[in-house]
């Protein structure tokens, strides 16, 4: 808070430092020099805009006065949405999220607002301003009347998308938290709802949960796609997504996942025929046709993969010529490679030569981040290093495979994934005796960071 009382104070205190008349000062700020001078008399509120070309004219910061404009405007005086509408999406803009948070906090007490804050929160949300659109969401949620509400469940959705961080307790409290609501939420925004829900679960291999989530968007999805069978002349406005037979096919492919993770690759199988017939889509439209077309490039790969867990060594060419083609999916085909190779003692060092460019890749900052957005891809790239290192160690290359095995607890370490921590811890400690003395230093400065044993 600055230390004078009023913004009032520092445009006159500025006038007077600097010599400037009245007038002089209306020009430089491009405001009329009657509206400036009802603002410095306190006669007249000033609007955001005003206020931002006075800042500007006084050579400050943008938002500088934010902080006193909020307690002015909106906390000492009855808030106007008016005024109060405009300063949010301002504040939003300019990152100053306590200011939002403080003013919002005091807003909230009238329920009068309820409506257009949650319209606001909507606006910013649209716009990927999600720390504002979060303060917003959660003020409206709390202080909602109406506990079953359509409203309160949107809420409580965005508050879960937003909420969603690297590690896995945090977002199966999220996900936790926000399943209640499932049902209050619109039906068709129940399919985006539980599609991100299983996605989570996913995530965080809680197979009977995503196995759970998945039957049910099937079941609600395959509903909606016959009212909508029903109503073929309708222009209602589509609220899912996707085209309504993208969740069905999707929730086949969540089944399938799970399949895989209890390694009964049979039914894996069988449930990719099944996602594979569902996107068999007549005259599909240009949007249907995009999303077969995913649905066939990833049913051809989890094919491939299902069939090597199952032994068979002679599709790994035909798999490596897929991913070749399919460079999204490199890192997962070569984690399914490895995986076979593992389990069945397959070399494939030819394998990791031919995609030894992208494997360099994945050791920058272009594929390793810190943000919700990485999530998944953090824990892909957990399991691929554990398996490279695993590989690497059972083919005696024991620089190679400690360097993978070292970069898989930082990832698991950074993502709290206490699982995966204690598999690397694990797997070192049957081979550190073949570490050198950098690796011994990486392994220890890691290991200092967690509650685990050092071996």
């Amino acid at each position: 808070m600055k230390t004078m009382s009023n913004i009032r104070s520092y445009i006159e205190s500025h006038l007077k430092n600097k010599g400037y008349k009245l007038q002089q000062f209306s020009e430089m700020a491009d405001i009329n020099v009657g509206t400036l001078s009802a603002i410095i008399k306190g006669t007249r509120l000033m609007s955001m805009n005003q206020l931002d070309l006075i800042t500007s004219a006084m050579g400050l910061e943008q938002g500088y006065f934010y902080d006193m404009y909020g307690v002015e405007c909106f906390i000492d005086s009855a808030p106007h949405w008016r005024r109060l509408e405009p300063f949010i999406y301002r504040c939003a803009e300019l990152g100053k999220l306590d200011i939002i948070e403080q003013v919002i906090t005091h807003v909230t007490d009238d329920q009068s607002y309820i409506d257009e804050l949650f319209d606001v929160a909507e606006s910013l949300y649209s716009k990927s301003m999600n720390e504002a659109a979060l303060i917003l969401y959660e003020c409206v949620a709390d202080s909602e009347k109406y506990q079953h509400s359509e409203r309160l469940a949107l809420c409580q959705y965005r508050i879960f998308l937003l909420q969603k961080t690297l590690s896995k307790y945090d977002n199966l409290n999220a996900a936790v938290k926000f399943e209640p609501y499932i049902d209050k939420l619109n039906e068709e925004v129940q399919l985006d709802a539980i599609k991100d829900l299983a996605n989570v679960y996913n995530t965080i291999h809680l197979w009977d949960k995503v196995d759970a989530w998945a039957r049910e968007l099937e079941r609600k999805a395959e509903f909606q796609l016959k009212i909508q069978s029903r109503r073929r002349k309708s222009n209602k406005r589509r609220l899912t997504a996707y085209p309504l037979f993208t969740y069905v096919a999707y929730a086949n492919l969540l089944i399938s996942s799970v399949y895989d993770a209890r390694k009964e690759y049979e039914n894996v199988l069988k449930y990719i025929e099944k996602y594979l017939e569902i996107v068999e889509v007549e005259n599909p439209t240009q949007e249907d046709q995009q999303i077969i077309d995913l649905f066939l490039i990833w049913g051809e790969g989890n094919q491939y993969a299902s069939q090597l867990m199952l032994g068979q060594e002679k599709v790994i060419n035909s798999y490596l010529d897929y991913i070749e083609n399919n460079p999204s999916e490199i890192l997962a085909g070569l984690i399914n490679i490895l995986q076979a190779a593992n389990q069945y003692s397959f070399n494939i060092d030819y394998a990791l030569d031919r995609f030894k460019d992208q494997i360099n890749l994945f050791n920058t900052d272009m594929y390793i981040k810190g943000s919700y957005n990485d999530q998944m891809l953090n824990h892909v790239y957990q399991d691929f290093y554990y398996e490279l290192a695993n590989y690497q160690m059972k083919q005696r290359n024991y620089s190679l495979g400690m360097d993978a095995l070292l970069m898989c607890l930082d990832l698991s370490s950074s993502s709290k994934d206490d699982l995966m921590c204690i598999k690397c811890v694990d797997l070192y400690g049957e081979y550190r005796s073949e570490a050198n003395a950098t690796q011994i230093r990486k392994y220890k400065n890691v290991i200092e960071k967690l509650s685990l044993p050092t071996f």
